[in-house]
């Protein structure tokens, strides 16, 4: 270490910021290890830079002890994993001595992890020195902690360069035995002052305390807390695609994130919205009578599974005829947890191609030939909407018989934990049918068509997402791909795309405040269709409300100096670009100005309006910002809205009481004269009777029963929003993190 500065292992070549440095502790250095990593041209810059982002916020490698825990948000098979890989490469540049990754929860996918982590960091058939040194699932038994010890005493050795000294890379599956045996070995160890980055891939799943209701702590919880008390110098980061639970556990357990951080995907990436988007076409309806019931039990194979598995090989021979096999291609069947279920679709999948491979065989005058082959059409068809270059239809149909014997059909059960393995080199193309298996972390390479006839079960969001395993990078082959959902969960995911936007949108704002995640207000859109994330993590409840059709406006628009004059800058910049006239409304008071009334495009009140007002408190701002995302969402869907804003009081100033720490009865009631007829509805009632309504006026704020000229504030801007109901939605809110209501 130099001036307080960490000095990278070997050579530092590059040093990355974003302007953005006050969110951070520290500024880590990229050097030889992360421009060595092997990442995709149009994402490399994001990677690294996102990567920077989330270990400036660790604790830097040259404090003498501390612990800290981030949570790190990407997308459903968006590039996780590479993230991962390069946080780990970084720490090794900027001298972590320790990096543990935590993966999988059973061995399948541990050891799909940790293949990548040794491809990615090269970890094998290197030409030069390794930088690292790898013990997997580390055990007293094997000697793991005279491995590790030996290799931290070469930090310690101020005769070893820089550029020998090895970062040691433990991967551990989560099970709580591994877990354990780990921490027995680091328990053997001196590890004061030795920075260490611990990763909990899918860190959601199994290691947030399941027991916290009872008081108690869960197997696996137990042991993570263990592994963070073995570490003095340590940063604990949770990666996910799925972060309700982690947000919504209590803010003082220790698996609590203190920061986060939200992932860019690649420019590739396909998720829900080209997915699941009525536009999009690649989503079918599995019909009722397609799915299997305690009272539908099904005894044939179902139209629309037949359906899916003729787009399948038709894309299969497009790949051979087109690719020349260079890109793999897929499908997976999903209907259930269950074993019993899905290997009766396993018996069907596999009846079915074997006999259309015999049918595809006979002459082209046999009549079953000519009424497969005229359901193929009709998939040709279907597929042709979306995939514009694919070969005519007589060209595939003479390939579709080398498409169905080049199709491997593979049950994927597990046995002990681990899923019948799938070697992808064996042969091009395979059809896969599984349950749990194929849940969250399984990655299925070159996924074309996935058939899930399940309903949406308990309804928990995060199970739910985790399912789509059809996202990814797949914008090169996108019209090749196709979804057969049961209707529900169609609507499921689809709704789904709003709530994890808004998380993502909160966090990135919050984020911006450079606060600790425990100030950020829990609260975001979810429909009544789905809870957040399992209740057995959950020890402070949360509820359900809604969202709109109720006033918005900020208690403290006057706190701070410099927003108020901003205000009052963007107030008559906002009033240069609108010409305000009469409003035809009821008002015959003689004792205030009257109102004013302008329509303008939501566009531009959102743009010069909404989103430059400045709050100058937080909770304020955490008020208005699921507000200001509805007006985003109707932007999206309607970028020809128009938003009626109303002058109050032809702009004059107001007096208005400020009182416990806000301002008391903004809006004016209604009046009435001497007769008690009506003069005025009300400044509660002044808005349009559709769309968004905004007033802004001008307040001289002072305290109750205080005379008119006693003021804390002059010519204060005040804005205030209006939802409609049409335009509301559900959302969650829990009582911690932040400033509430």
């Amino acid at each position: 270490m130099t001036n307080g500065t960490p000095q990278a292992v070997g050579e530092t070549v590059e040093i990355v910021g974003d302007g953005a440095q006050s969110l951070g502790r520290w500024q880590p250095a990229v050097g030889a290890e992360t421009l060595g990593l092997s990442l995709p041209p149009e994402s490399r810059e994001t990677i690294i830079q996102e990567a920077v982002n989330v270990l400036r916020r660790c604790v830097p490698p040259n404090a003498h002890a501390g612990h800290e825990t981030g949570l790190v948000v990407g997308y459903v098979q968006s590039g996780k994993t590479m993230s991962i890989t390069t946080a780990a490469a970084l720490a090794r540049d900027n001298g972590y001595q320790i990096v543990i990754v935590i993966a999988g929860t059973s061995l399948y996918l541990f050891g799909q992890s940790k293949q990548r982590l040794i491809r990615d960091l090269r970890l094998e058939n290197r030409t030069e020195r390794s930088p690292w040194r790898h013990i997997e699932s580390p055990t007293l038994g094997g000697n793991a902690d005279v491995v590790i010890r030996d290799t931290l005493a070469e930090w310690r050795d101020q005769r070893v360069p820089a550029e020998e000294r090895k970062t040691v890379l433990v991967t551990v599956m989560k099970q709580h035995q591994n877990l354990e045996k780990l921490v027995d070995v680091l328990r053997q160890l001196p590890l004061e002052e030795v920075p260490t980055l611990v990763i909990d891939d899918e860190g959601d799943q199994v290691g947030l305390n399941a027991r916290v209701n009872q008081r108690q702590e869960s197997t696996t919880y137990s042991r993570l807390l263990s592994l963070k008390q073995c570490l003095p110098h340590h940063t604990f980061l949770q990666y996910t695609a799925t972060p309700q639970a982690p947000l919504l556990i209590n803010i003082i357990d220790v698996l609590s994130p203190r920061f986060a951080e939200v992932l860019t995907p690649g420019p590739g990436y396909t998720g829900g919205r080209e997915f699941l988007s009525a536009a999009g076409g690649l989503v079918r309806t599995i019909p009722p009578g397609d799915i299997a019931t305690a009272t539908n039990p099904l005894n044939t194979p179902p139209q629309s599974l037949l359906q899916a598995m003729q787009l399948f090989f038709l894309g299969v021979a497009a790949g051979i005829v087109v690719d020349h096999e260079r890109e793999r291609r897929s499908m997976m069947v999903h209907p259930s947890h269950r074993t019993v279920p899905h290997h009766q679709y396993f018996v069907w999948v596999s009846q079915v191609r074997d006999a259309w491979m015999r049918i595809l065989d006979l002459p082209d005058s046999d009549p079953d030939q000519r009424d497969l082959t005229s359901q193929f059409r009709a998939a040709y068809q279907d597929l042709a909407d979306t995939a514009p270059n694919l070969p005519p239809f007589d060209h595939l149909a003479g390939r579709l018989p080398h498409a169905l014997r080049r199709t491997t059909v593979r049950e994927i059960n597990s046995v002990n934990g681990r899923p019948t393995p799938v070697v992808w080199s064996d042969t091009y193309a395979w059809i896969l049918v599984g349950g749990q298996a194929l849940d969250r972390g399984y990655t299925v390479e070159g996924l074309t068509v996935t058939y899930m006839p399940r309903g949406v079960g308990v309804g928990t969001a995060d199970t739910v997402q985790q399912r789509a395993r059809f996202f990814g990078y797949k914008q090169q082959y996108r019209g090749y791909c196709r979804v057969f959902l049961e209707a529900a969960v169609a609507d499921a995911f689809r709704r789904y795309q709003d709530h994890e936007e808004d998380v993502r949108a909160g966090l990135i704002t919050h984020r911006a405040t450079g606060q600790p995640l425990s100030e950020w207000r829990r609260q975001f859109f979810l429909t009544r269709v789905l809870r957040p994330t399992r209740d057995n993590v959950i020890d402070i409840a949360y509820q359900r409300v809604r969202i709109g059709e109720d006033w918005y406006y900020p208690d403290g628009p006057h706190d701070s100096p410099d927003a108020l004059e901003e205000n009052r800058e963007t107030f008559a910049r906002f009033r240069t670009l609108v010409s305000f006239g009469p409003y035809d409304g009821l008002d015959r008071r003689r004792d205030s100005s009257p109102n004013l009334v302008a329509r303008l495009p939501l566009a531009v009140v959102h743009e010069q309006l909404l989103t430059a007002y400045r709050f100058p408190r937080l909770e304020d701002s955490q008020e208005f910002a699921p507000l200001l995302r509805l007006v985003q969402k109707r932007l999206i869907s309607d970028s020809n809205d128009t938003c009626t804003v109303f002058l109050m009081a032809n702009g004059d100033r107001r007096r208005r009481d400020y009182e416990n720490n806000e301002v008391n009865q903004l809006f004016q009631g209604v009046q009435y004269d001497s007769q008690r007829r009506e003069t005025y509805p009300g400044d509660r009632r002044i808005r349009a009777d559709a769309g968004i309504t905004v007033q802004i006026s001008y307040l001289d704020l002072g305290p109750r029963n205080a005379p008119r000229n006693a003021l804390i504030a002059e010519n204060v801007p005040m804005i205030a929003v209006w939802i409609p109901a049409v335009l509301s939605q559900d959302a969650v809110v829990q009582p911690q993190g932040g400033p509430q209501p």
